[in-house]
């Protein structure tokens, strides 16, 4: 197979970028991640008696009283913290995930109703694999833009996955990030455009009724992972008119520490840009919640003035950028809440035993 560069095609400096009519930014954030970790090394001593390297060092797992929904809750609160926003006044609240504790009836509506934000909204589940949340946040921006309603929520945040002793087990972590958007004047971080790339490849998938997803092993990355991340990225920028050098942080989706690393040399960022949003040696791939989590981890540092690139991706595949920038508010509101490094650091370490348990492996 012919290595990917992702320069097979010119783009146009007139690009179709994505802005919103009026001004759209970030009013709140916030991330969750839960304490349990699974080593890395434990994972391979079960499978492979200790002879396979661990892909991160270790990765996030729910306890047995966490899914999706009480995750979402968390993170939730913790940006409307930081906003200091009535939840009344929010008009959609949106859950991404590939782990949605039910297979029919919404995550979203119970989150609302948790947070106080129902009932005169819209509530609904988003589904594109690892970029459901960012898919989540590109509606949001388009209906506050839009003038339809003042604030909408966008959740990107997964449970771990990954068959028992398949390569994914080593970096399907949970945890993930909300993101509370509103018009510009109120934000601590405008979104200044954005751009979204899909197509037809077959990457990763689960079947209904299958309880761990399949993947087609090396493809994952090229075409997939690499074509659309450089693509979306080198995009945005065409049409926008910035380059690498512009900005001060760069986030991409991470379903393990050399994807990331390797697309940010691509498209010419350096290690020191992508750094501080780079989580999955820490808690592993958190699948819908892996970008969003990873701008919550930046913004807990961000200074006003500095210009934000992310960079989703979802097998199936499609890759959702945004350009950011910071404002003042930031420095005043992000005390109100937790920051990631918080959750990451409290954690409490688990054997592959009580992992199986809390993950419900063992069918009786």
């Amino acid at each position: 197979m012919t290595n990917f560069t992702g320069n097979e095609k010119p783009i146009s400096p007139a690009a179709p970028v994505m802005r919103p009519a009026r001004g759209v930014g970030i009013a709140g954030y916030g991330a969750y991640v839960p304490r349990y970790r699974l080593p890395g090394k434990e994972i391979s001593r079960v499978w492979t008696e200790g002879n396979t390297p661990p892909t991160v060092a270790e990765k996030s797992v729910p306890g047995l009283d966490e899914d999706v929904i009480t995750m979402a809750v968390e993170a939730a609160r913790n940006a409307l913290d930081r906003a200091g926003t009535d939840p009344s006044g929010i008009g959609a609240v949106w859950v991404g995930s590939e782990s949605h504790p039910y297979a029919v009836k919404p995550s979203s509506s119970v989150v609302a109703e948790a947070i106080g934000a129902s009932p005169n909204l819209l509530a609904a589940d988003w589904e594109f694999a690892c970029k459901a949340g960012s898919e989540a946040m590109q509606a949001a921006v388009g209906m506050v833009g839009s003038g339809m309603i003042r604030y909408a929520l966008a959740i990107g945040m997964d449970t771990a996955q990954g068959r028992p002793g398949d390569a994914l087990e080593y970096t399907a972590g949970a945890g993930g990030g909300a993101f509370l958007i509103g018009p510009a004047e109120d934000a601590l971080a405008v979104i200044e455009a954005s751009y979204s790339y899909a197509t037809d490849t077959p990457d990763f998938w689960r079947r209904d009724h299958a309880q761990y997803p399949s993947h087609a092993q090396r493809f994952t990355g090229e075409p997939a992972y690499f074509k659309h991340v450089t693509r979306a990225a080198r995009t945005l920028l065409a049409g926008t008119g910035a380059s690498p050098a512009d900005f001060r942080y760069a986030v991409f989706h991470q379903p393990n520490p050399k994807f990331p690393q390797r697309a940010a040399e691509l498209l010419g960022f350096t290690r020191e840009q992508i750094q501080a949003g780079l989580l999955a040696p820490q808690i592993g791939n958190t699948y819908a919640g892996s970008a969003l989590i990873g701008l919550t981890a930046v913004l807990d540092q961000a200074a006003p003035g500095d210009r934000i690139l992310v960079v989703s991706f979802g097998s199936g595949a499609g890759s959702d950028a945004f350009q950011l920038t910071v404002t003042e508010k930031l420095l005043e509101r992000r005390p109100r809440a937790p920051r990631t490094a918080d959750y990451i650091s409290r954690r409490k370490e688990i054997d592959y035993g009580v992992y199986a348990r809390y993950r419900g492996k063992l069918k009786m």
